[in-house]
């Protein structure tokens, strides 16, 4: 006789498997044996789906707050739908903060307002060196390129040093540049905005989640930044270097083919005082939204936020079509 131990469904199980020299004593043990294998085979199928459905409990305790709405690591934000014109999610609206290199958008526009030659070349100089915070730029002092890569760079790529050349090379310099950013921020009724430099390097450069709302409605009006800031990656000839170089879309989300993510207008931003920033223009469950994330601490915690939303969305969606209902509201 041969004793086995089993653990199935966390009780320990014994078999008894007789052993002799006969056949049918070997058929039996068989069939014991086999027994055995099928109850632990249920009790593992059981286990599983339970974990399942514990995983599934606890992401959904994680990533959706009281009444249903996304639990968001951003300290900021707005979900906008345009198609209603109205908010779906807010969180701080009006908390004035530093927005970092979401600046670049206003940048774009007031380029683009001023409707100067794109093809005019412009060389990055010692001037539009970054020396508040001493970033790093793969854009070398010396590099020639036209106003419309240097744009497409700054857009996509948050090239500081072609932001900078950008407004330095404006009608009337820097000074005048950052004026018009702030006159175009009143006219589009961004009242809790304002801006210091063309880049969103100074901590100086607010505005509030409504308002960059407005900024995103506004930007989604030029097709030339609905392409640069939706760019995966462009490639550039740079003074000094044999090969050309490849810059990249700062959105992990633009740059994944396989993000499942319909986005029209993309912008990231980030210094140690706004935290971690993102604002969108995408297309979710058919529905025309904006979405703003400011101040979102860790790596890729506005990321995880976007995609937070992305599934409150679409699950309040179906959700309420299933309902007899009409969308989200």
């Amino acid at each position: 006789m041969r004793i086995s131990w089993i653990m199935a469904g966390g009780m320990l199980l014994t078999s008894l498997v007789f052993t002799g020299y006969s056949d049918a004593s070997s058929t039996q043990g068989d069939q014991s044996a086999a027994k055995t294998a099928a109850v632990s085979k249920h009790h593992h199928k059981v286990r599983h789906k339970h974990r399942r459905k514990i995983r599934k409990a606890a992401h959904r305790r994680e990533t959706v707050g009281a009444g249903g709405l996304p639990r968001l690591q951003s300290s900021a934000a707005m979900v906008f739908d345009e198609d209603d014109s109205k908010a779906l999610f807010t969180k701080n609206p009006g908390v004035s903060q530093p927005i970092a290199s979401i600046t670049k958008l206003m940048t774009a526009m007031v380029l683009l307002d001023a409707n100067l030659p794109g093809d005019e070349k412009i060389t990055v100089t010692e001037a539009d060196v970054d020396t508040l915070r001493n970033s790093s730029s793969r854009l070398r002092v010396g590099t020639t390129l036209s106003r419309r890569e240097m744009l497409r760079l700054a857009l996509m790529s948050s090239e500081n040093r072609a932001a900078f050349a950008l407004a330095r090379t404006y009608p009337g310099g820097t000074q005048a540049f950052v004026a018009a950013m702030n006159r175009k921020a009143a006219q589009l009724g961004m009242r809790h905005t304002h801006f210091v430099d063309p880049t969103g390097l100074h901590s100086d450069n607010v505005s509030t989640a409504a308002d960059l709302v407005e900024l995103v409605k506004a930007g989604y009006r030029y097709q030339t930044i609905r392409n640069f800031t939706t760019t995966a990656s462009y490639d550039v000839d740079v003074r000094g270097r044999r090969h050309s170089v490849e810059f990249r879309n700062t959105n992990a989300l633009v740059r994944n083919k396989n993000s499942r993510w319909h986005i029209g207008l993309s912008k990231t931003g980030y210094i140690n005082e706004s935290g971690r920033c993102l604002v969108m223009h995408a297309n979710i469950a058919n529905k025309s939204l904006i979405i703003v994330l400011l101040d979102s601490w860790g790596r890729d915690s506005r990321i995880g936020d976007a995609n937070r939303i992305k599934r409150w969305i679409e699950n309040t969606t179906v959700s309420r079509y299933s309902r007899g209902g009409n969308g989200v509201s």
